[in-house]
């Protein structure tokens, strides 16, 4: 076993703890964060590809002299598969995403250590618990485990809401583990009944049983099971009719915590949503509803998006339009669409981290964040606007940028499946997302500046500046090499389907 891939989650976590232990000595914060920080893109590149069982608990057929000693109807049955242990599967997909992880990470760590006069041991805290937490979603392959690790997610990003000590933050944080309360325990009832189903809760496992017929695909159970996980994944991404509280979410937290806020849900909704993909996909309306749920979103997201004054919402709805497209790659179903799809889950961990830190810093001049109030910021830090601006080309679409390559697979799969009127809707969306970054753009950097905005006279922190650039390096090649990323993803589309 690769003792790396536990490592993932096992140093955060414990980072976290320690942090939590000496949050009022801000030295040993600081050291100890900027150095977890540092090391949590690293495990992943050094990491070989593998499966790890806790407890050294391999399925029987791994271990034929055991398997011999126990009796013949154990021997021939589906038991023998069966993982006994929880598990955790370590591929190209997953590097991918935890070592993007792990840059977003340390960056929004690192400015907010930085940044922040006073540092926040009970902050770092959440931002490692909460990475450890998506980390070993992503890693899982067991369902029920997923479930443990989301519930704790949701708690740290409640957490980070109440730290951020924003306006209506508390408020936010109510609603969101109100809804958690609902949410949550749906999810779990919809394992639950799968449990009951099929007798394991590893993915592996629950796709083998009902390939192979051993439970009946489309009992009663099985379907009211997809119809409550379906909904608690709803619940965990913010698509509608949850889009709503989580824009909420991500606008009441300071910006460089946004940009973790965002990378979680990113990375739950594609967790859940290939956990979801490879157990329910042979149900005939399966993909119907993906692709229903995923317009709705890219339409409600930029219509919302039109609507806001505050930059920080406007990202946020935003955001939540941007998870249409990769849902898009799940409903549509085939390798081209599915590799799409998380090469736009990939760039949207990118992109939108750089438009939060980018517009971030107007925060951090101004305290300002409604765009009504602000005006001829380009003069202040030109460079930063120019990076803003190519981020947000990046968000739309605009070609060579990643943006661009990943919701042109989409349209090309949307095409060859047949469906025109969603490349059709597709591109209407990037248009109007366009529109809406030139407008709230044009209002914070190119009009004229208010008389009574004041604070435009501090720096802007070499931190953040170093964050926009490498992440709009990033995007860049991406856009240029699509392939560094697509050629891995593609392999895991073909297995997937």
């Amino acid at each position: 076993m690769n003792e790396f891939i536990p490592l993932m989650v096992i140093i955060p976590i414990a980072c976290a703890l320690l942090l939590n232990l000496f949050h009022k000595k801000d030295k040993t914060v600081i050291l100890m964060g900027i150095i977890v920080a540092i090391v949590l893109p690293i495990i992943p590149l050094i990491a070989n590809y593998g499966l790890h069982y806790f407890g050294g608990h391999a399925p029987l057929i791994t271990n034929s002299t055991l398997l011999s000693t126990l009796p013949s109807t154990i021997q021939n049955s589906a038991l023998a598969l069966f993982h006994p242990a929880v598990t955790y599967s370590y591929g190209a997909l997953q590097k991918i995403f935890i070592f993007i992880l792990g840059i977003i990470a340390f960056f929004a760590i690192f400015n907010s250590l930085s940044q922040n006069k006073k540092v926040s041991g009970p902050l770092m805290f959440l931002m490692f618990m909460g990475t450890a937490a998506v980390t070993a979603i992503l890693l899982s392959d067991d369902i029920f485990h997923m479930y443990i690790f989301f519930e704790i997610s949701a708690l740290t990003q409640t957490g980070i809401i109440l730290t951020s000590k924003t306006e209506n933050n508390y408020e936010t944080a109510l609603k969101y583990m109100i809804l958690g309360s609902i949410g949550g325990p749906l999810l779990l009832l919809g394992i639950g009944f799968v449990l009951g189903a099929v007798g394991s809760v590893n993915i592996t496992d629950i796709v083998y049983a009902i390939s192979h017929n051993l439970v009946d695909p489309l009992s009663p159970t099985l379907l009211f099971a997809f119809g409550l996980i379906f909904f608690g994944w709803l619940y965990t991404s913010g698509l509608p009719p949850f889009h709503t509280i989580k824009s909420g979410v991500y606008s009441k937290a300071l910006p460089n915590a946004s940009v973790l806020l965002q990378a979680f849900t990113v990375i739950i909704f594609i967790a859940i949503g290939i956990a979801i993909f490879r157990i329910f996909s042979y149900l005939p309306f399966f993909k119907t509803l993906i692709v229903v749920f995923s317009l709705i979103a890219m339409v409600l997201g930029v219509t919302m998006a039109i609507m806001q004054t505050d930059f920080r919402r406007m990202i946020a709805f935003l955001a939540v339009g941007e998870l249409g497209y990769i849902g898009l790659g799940f409903g549509l179903a085939t390798k081209l669409s599915i590799t799409a799809g998380l090469f736009q889950a990939v760039n949207e961990l990118v992109i939108t981290a750089l438009l939060f830190i980018g517009f971030g810093t107007i925060l951090y001049l101004t305290k300002i964040s409604d765009t009504r109030k602000l005006g001829g910021m380009i003069q202040h830090n030109s460079i930063v606007a120019i990076m803003v601006l190519i981020g947000g080309f990046a968000m739309a679409g605009v070609p060579p940028l990643n943006g661009f390559q990943s919701k042109l697979m989409i349209i090309q799969a949307s095409l060859q499946s047949g469906f025109p009127e969603i490349s059709i809707i597709a591109i209407l969306v990037s248009i109007v997302t366009f529109m809406v970054f030139m407008k709230a753009y044009h209002s914070i950097y190119l009009k004229p500046k208010p008389n009574d905005l004041v604070g435009a006279d501090k720096l802007v922190p070499r931190s953040s500046i170093a964050a926009i650039a490498i992440l709009l390096i990033i995007c860049i090649v991406l856009g240029l090499f699509p392939h560094l990323v697509t050629d891995n993803i593609s392999q895991f589309a073909m297995g997937l389907i």
